[in-house]
């Protein structure tokens, strides 16, 4: 997948992340790539194979510091701001730091920004801002009561996005990730993703969780095409694009039971057997989204998103990665 920014100086926040690393695996090809991280959630080995790359540059700085900012967006020409504290049960067991991280740092970048006169931000926002709104699939214009502390961050950024596009002329670009998996995405933790932790601990012989009846849905997006749509809004010269919030999704459902059995059936390709024993059931977890849709129209018609990797080919691609087989 061949980058529409060439030539241009870009910094990834959170680079040392699942998301951010992929961003810079994708623009190091054509770009310099400035990566800011603090190593809390990120992990320094997603980035060593840039270490030696003479068009790469590594800050070990916290969102959460303006001075950590300003000196991380000089000479940049376009930001990828990734950087934050996920996880929903995260937020809801500890608020304020997720707060510190979100927010204030969210707005440190922001500030920065303007300060050095970076005016094109792309920031992740979530499909977590639509709360208790019922419209299904999920159109941008709607949404509804935030459920956790985390969405409440996310309404919070851009809100924050808006404000700076109208007062400073900035070209700000929110993208609401829905379920995004695949390399580089960590299966270990209380906080892990659903798709990670799913294929390492059934590989491993480990229980899982399915929370509630399995029913519930979600729009799980492979990483590849979150790369596509940050390319596409970083690159975008079209005036009616800019500041806007858009969708990011594959653009179908999926119920978590399905997620399940599609895994299961893929891992006996590779003679990886599952003990269907292993699969439990839990109560609903506070605070989440029962089904997640994307409507991706406005996307598509703004930027030429498509997506590139469907759910089963992200998962082909994604297996490997956590059972050694291919």
């Amino acid at each position: 997948m061949e980058s529409k920014l060439r030539g241009k100086s870009v910094l990834v926040t959170g680079g040392a992340g699942f998301i951010g690393s992929n961003l810079i695996e994708h623009f190091i090809k054509e770009n310099r790539v400035v990566c800011l991280d603090n190593l809390i959630t990120g992990n320094k080995e997603n980035i060593q194979p840039f270490l030696t790359n003479r068009h790469f540059e590594f800050i070990e700085g916290d969102i959460r510091n303006l001075e950590n900012c300003v000196n991380a967006v000089k000479g940049v020409d376009v930001v990828l701001h990734h950087a934050a504290l996920g996880s929903v049960p995260r937020s809801i067991e500890n608020p304020l730091n997720t707060n510190e991280h979100n927010i204030t740092g969210f707005l440190n970048i922001l500030e920065a920004a303007r300060k050095v006169g970076v005016k094109r931000v792309i920031y992740a926002s979530s499909s977590s801002v639509y709360g208790d709104d019922e419209t299904f699939p999920k159109i941008e214009d709607e949404t509804g009561n935030p459920l956790s502390p985390y969405a409440v961050t996310k309404v919070a950024n851009e809100l924050y996005a808006r404000v700076y596009a109208d007062l400073f002329g900035m070209e700000l670009i929110g993208l609401r990730y829905f379920n995004v998996f695949g390399k580089n995405q960590d299966p270990a933790g209380s906080y892990a993703a659903v798709i990670p932790k799913f294929i390492s601990r059934l590989t491993e012989g480990k229980e899982i969780t399915v929370y509630g009846d399995g029913t519930q849905s979600r729009d799980f997006t492979h990483v590849a095409n979150v790369v596509r749509a940050n390319d596409l809004a970083a690159s975008s010269t079209d005036a009616n694009a800019i500041n806007q919030v858009y969708n990011v999704a594959y653009g179908a459902t999926t119920s978590l039971n399905d997620l399940v059995e599609l895994i299961i059936t893929l891992l006996a390709e590779i003679e990886i057997e599952v003990n269907r024993k292993l699969i439990v059931s839990g109560s609903l977890r506070k605070g989440e989204i029962k089904d997640s849709f994307a409507d991706i129209g406005k996307i598509t018609k703004n930027l030429a998103y498509s997506p590139v990797v469907t759910l089963e080919e992200g998962l082909r691609k994604t297996i490997p990665l956590y059972t050694g087989r291919k």
